[in-house]
């Protein structure tokens, strides 16, 4: 599968984990997600400001949660309905699962 379909269908997973209600977006309640170890996967936008950027990749580290960078805001405002958010945590192990499998298949290690 090419990397524009596989960005799409990735997308559309993390669309369909909004509307289950699995998703947490925004500063404030992405780091609260983090901190209460609610959070599975964090995705901070590519475009986020550099202290955006290094703030929640600290604590992703910290608190042992893979982080990903790899839409932009409009992409990710597009997907999920929520505009201007430049922080995201899934907060289900099916969805975090299936997303990092998606992810492996477009970053292969």
């Amino acid at each position: 599968m090419n990397k524009e379909a596989l960005k799409k269908r990735l997308l559309s997973m993390l669309a369909l984990a909004r509307k289950a209600g699995k998703v947490t977006a925004g500063e404030e309640s992405c780091e609260k997600a983090i901190r209460g170890g609610a959070a599975l996967l964090v995705h901070v936008a590519c475009d986020a400001s550099a202290n955006t950027q290094k703030k929640f990749g600290n604590k992703a580290k910290f608190y042992d949660v893979p982080i990903y960078s790899l839409f932009t805001k409009e992409e990710i405002s597009r997907a999920t309905g929520l505009h201007n958010r430049a922080t995201f945590v899934v907060t289900d192990q099916s969805f975090a699962t299936k997303i990092k499998e998606f992810i492996e298949e477009l970053q292969p290690l």
